[in-house]
């Protein structure tokens, strides 16, 4: 199974961002990464957020959860950055304040933490915290279906030796697009799981056989 796009939903969470992050002063970003979200159906909505970042982007992921019947979770590096995400999202009106996990909370390395989290269908970090940003993707467990990854300020991300292969070493990156809003959002389609063993073998095996009819004088491709 693959993530699939639906447009009714992407477009009522673009219009509902779009109403809720006015007085927010980031135009594009959020309701582009809100449409994303809520078009591909993301149950699983995961984001990282440290303190003095814009709030914009977590308020339309928030959005884009109600739409999916999702969970929306922000992971933070500490106890203060937490009190001032969730303070922060009151302040918008979110009615479901998101779930939220402290990096280092009580020891606890974040490596475990993320196992809790399986099957990610959306994730959203930012570059701005380098380090923070390349632990979580390391450590996310993406869901079957496959899943949608951006990184905001992702033009300091293309002059870091981070890549996205290195980055998911046990999926395919599909595809990736930076795109010329807030910093540079580069996105990244991260593949569905690969179907266990027989199948694939047997489809490896699948070779092309040419045929020669002489009574016609056609040339035949078969797939056997």
């Amino acid at each position: 199974m693959k993530l699939i796009w639906s447009p009714e939903t992407a477009s009522k969470a673009y219009i509902d961002t779009v109403k809720s992050c006015e007085n927010l002063g980031t135009p594009g970003a959020a309701e582009l990464v809100a449409a994303m979200a809520a078009g591909w159906n993301a149950n699983l909505i995961v984001e990282t957020w440290s303190e003095g970042e814009t709030i914009a982007i977590s308020v339309g992921l928030n959005i884009a959860s109600r739409h999916t019947n999702g969970r929306h979770i922000c992971i933070v590096p500490n106890a203060r950055s937490q009190t001032a995400y969730l303070q922060a999202m009151a302040e918008q009106s979110c009615s479901n304040l998101p779930e939220t996990i402290i990096m280092n909370e009580e020891g606890e390395e974040l490596e475990h933490k993320m196992q809790t989290l399986q099957g990610i269908d959306f994730l959203v970090v930012d570059w701005d915290q380098k380090d923070f940003a390349a632990n979580v993707l390391r450590n996310a467990v993406f869901g079957s279906r496959g899943a949608v990854v951006v990184c905001r300020s992702g033009y300091r991300r293309s002059t870091s030796c981070f890549s996205w292969t290195k980055a998911f070493s046990d999926r395919n990156v599909v595809r990736t697009v930076t795109l010329p809003v807030s910093g540079g959002l580069e996105i990244a389609h991260v593949a569905a799981a690969r179907s266990s063993g027989k199948s694939d073998n047997n489809s490896n095996k699948r070779k092309w056989i040419k045929h020669f009819d002489q009574r016609s004088g056609e040339e035949h491709v078969i797939r056997k």
